[in-house]
């Protein structure tokens, strides 16, 4: 693997906008190259309009050239993240983190009343998608010299630790995300490379735009009293946690959650 310069190189899924888009731009702030993964359509059971191709090429265009590729790849399409992990070893030589940020919405009614469509999307985007990434890049995040420093970190969300009113499929879904990062950190074991999970509060994105309609609130700014620090979270600021635990200082971390909340969960 190249990067003996200290480079680093990394995979993001989920990045034309929101917490994916600002985890981009923190690490290619910070030195890295990313490969910049987001589906760039709608897709059915989720009511809302999602990241464009023109978002995320605007992403991209932020930041000198080669510095951000980015790739239209639905990670529900395992063969198309293999793709995604293929163009980083192809273009920067091999891989030292990635980050699935891709999820959606859908919810506001009980779970009996959630439609097959809805639980679909939930788990085939929030949770397959995760580990097709994670089959798709763990094994050129091993292919690292030793001491390896491979990070493997997934979105989960304050929703994956307690239930959410009339969230039944989203907050399952969030759980599966942190069950599967500490399966897999355990099949980690030894190696050098970690998996973590990073579970965000209500963060100002469209993901909580959405969230806000479920529940015919006119604000999204309303779901900030449920949080310690009286406001919504910035996309930056989760950002933050997840590209600490993308470097090499973060070590003694593997198994476990970030809680960048703002006290959801406290």
């Amino acid at each position: 693997m190249s990067g003996g310069s200290g480079e680093r190189f990394a995979v993001v899924t989920g990045a034309a906008r929101g917490i994916g888009a600002a985890v981009v731009d923190l690490l290619a702030g910070d030195g890295w190259r990313v490969v910049a993964v987001d589906v760039c359509a709608d897709i059915e059971g989720a009511a809302y309009r999602l990241g464009t191709k023109e978002e995320l090429h605007e992403l991209a265009e932020r930041w000198p050239r080669n510095t951000v590729l980015p790739v239209v790849a639905d990670v529900r399409d395992r063969d198309a993240l293999e793709d995604a992990v293929e163009l980083a070893r192809r273009e920067f030589g091999g891989l030292h983190a990635a980050v699935a940020a891709a999820a959606v919405m859908a919810g506001g009614r009980p779970l009996w009343e959630t439609s097959d469509t809805e639980w679909d999307a939930l788990f085939e985007v929030g949770v397959r998608g995760v580990a097709n990434l994670a089959r798709a890049s763990v094994p050129l995040l091993l292919d690292q010299p030793e001491p390896r420093t491979g990070r493997f970190v997934a979105l989960a969300s304050a929703a994956a630790h307690r239930g959410l009113w009339h969230l039944a499929g989203y907050s399952a879904a969030k759980h599966a995300v942190v069950g599967l990062v500490r399966g897999l950190a355990a099949d980690l074991r030894g190696t050098g490379v970690t998996a973590t999970a990073v579970s965000p509060g209500s963060t100002a994105t469209a993901m909580l735009s959405a969230s806000a309609d479920l529940y015919d609130l006119a604000d999204p700014a309303e779901f900030a009293r449920h949080q310690l620090v009286d406001r919504l979270l910035d996309p930056q600021e989760v950002a933050a946690a997840v590209h600490w635990l993308c470097g090499p200082t973060s070590s003694a971390i593997t198994g476990t959650v970030v809680h960048a909340d703002g006290g959801f969960t406290a």
